[in-house]
């Protein structure tokens, strides 16, 4: 029988158990439906999401919400929009309880004098091109200067197709700025023409994630494991989709059988009633998710799965220890 301690080493068996004990229980919170741009693709405007609920705008009531997620056992509070930073005070009842990751497009700086040491997560879709017609403005222009050197932030660099010869130049501007940076791919939930994926462009982009991961080991948080889950949507010969997911919210999950999953996990509407449907859109295609932490997340629940042989284990422990230091649960 094959067990983690027959298949590793004293070194890597060491980084196995600083991962094992970590124990992370994550939900997902829209803390505003409300933001400061309107991207072509966004999951959460394309979707309807941000009609989905009506915004609770009582402080009180948020601080009493997310006690309630304490006992519930969560602890990391993942902050999505909308765009967090537009109601601070609902960010900070969050950050006064749990550990807490907020997702911004970073054009609002989080005052770093109230939020010393939160994860910040900025969002950076493509080039400065991709991102005027994506996003409607070169928001790196604003979210570089807010937040260089800080380091307690990183990029979210969501890569397009269009992005394939150019992924160094921009990973070499966030290294420039002193901050890091994690990869993922664009899923385009409104079909603008030129930015959905074919098969080749992912077999290209894959082999530049792997070249700047290489390249820029100081700056890159990420694993060639999850390179190729990601671009090829498959993990041990199966492939990702609504019978794989875990990040679908536990209260609203009829997949029977289920599974492997992500314990407790909810993605709560900014009404602190109204659940989503999982950690992205409501409407999406499950087959052409793209999203990152979804995949992330899909190896990480399959540890037993992964105890097929030393190299296989290995890769669920490298993405282990990406999702870790992304959520600062482990030290860059």
């Amino acid at each position: 029988m094959k067990t983690v301690s027959s298949l590793l080493d004293d070194a890597w068996y060491a980084r196995y158990k600083r991962i094992a004990k970590l124990n992370i229980r994550s939900s997902i919170y829209d803390v505003t439906n409300r933001c400061n741009l309107r991207c072509k693709g966004c999951f959460f405007f394309s979707s309807g999401e941000d009609r989905a609920a009506a915004e609770e705008t009582d402080l009180p009531r948020w601080e009493a919400f997310v006690e309630r997620e304490k006992a519930r056992g969560v602890n990391l509070a993942i902050l999505i929009g909308g765009e967090p930073t537009l109601c601070l005070d609902r960010v900070e009842a969050f950050y006064r309880r749990l550990p807490t990751f907020c997702a911004t497009n970073g054009l609002i700086k989080v005052p770093r004098e109230r939020f010393p040491d939160m994860m910040v997560g900025i969002s950076l879709w493509g080039d400065e091109a991709d991102e005027k017609l994506l996003r409607g403005r070169d928001t790196f222009a604003i979210s570089s200067r807010h937040y260089a050197g800080d380091p307690h932030t990183y990029y979210l660099y969501t890569i397009t197709p269009r992005q394939i010869g150019q992924t160094e130049r921009i990973i070499r501007k966030i290294r420039d700025v002193g901050v890091k940076v994690h990869m993922q791919l664009l899923s385009n939930d409104e079909g603008v023409d030129g930015f959905s994926w074919r098969p080749e462009e992912l077999r290209d982009i894959r082999a530049e994630m792997d070249d700047v991961l290489e390249r820029y080991p100081d700056t890159v948080i990420s694993c060639k494991y999850y390179h190729e889950v990601i671009t090829t949507g498959r993990m041990l010969g199966r492939p990702f989709g609504w019978r794989e997911c875990p990040s679908v919210t536990e209260p609203l999950d009829d997949r029977r059988p289920g599974p492997r999953r992500l314990i407790h996990f909810i993605r709560w509407a900014s009404d602190l009633t109204t659940m989503h449907r999982c950690c992205t859109s409501e409407t999406r295609d499950c087959g052409t998710c793209k999203d990152g932490a979804a995949h992330m997340s899909w190896v990480m629940v399959n540890k037993r799965a992964h105890l097929r042989s030393t190299r296989d284990l290995q890769n669920w422990i490298e993405v282990y220890e990406m999702f870790g230091k992304l959520y600062q649960f482990i030290p860059w």
